[in-house]
């Protein structure tokens, strides 16, 4: 495990403890594998921030804007766990 495998390992437990592991073990692995596009993610929802919606409404609003690329993603990875 890389050191940045590490930090997003920690950065999700932290941010994410109230998920059962096996959710936080697919957001990591996410994350790990596609991180170009979860800092386009972060990026859009700075952006949001910075016109002043509040972090849950830009990152709600952003998700659902980008809901059929994480459905791919998601998909991908289930389908490599079988």
């Amino acid at each position: 495990m890389g050191v940045k495998d590490f930090l997003i390992k920690k950065m999700v437990k932290a941010k994410m403890k109230h998920l059962p592991q096996d959710q936080q073990n697919m957001i990591i692995a996410l994350v790990s594998e596609n991180p170009d596009f979860f800092k386009k993610i972060q990026a859009q929802i700075e952006t949001k921030k910075k016109q002043g919606q509040n972090e849950q409404m830009a990152m709600m609003q952003v998700m659902r804007e980008n809901q059929a690329e994480i459905q791919k993603l998601v998909a991908s990875w289930q389908s490599k766990q079988k």
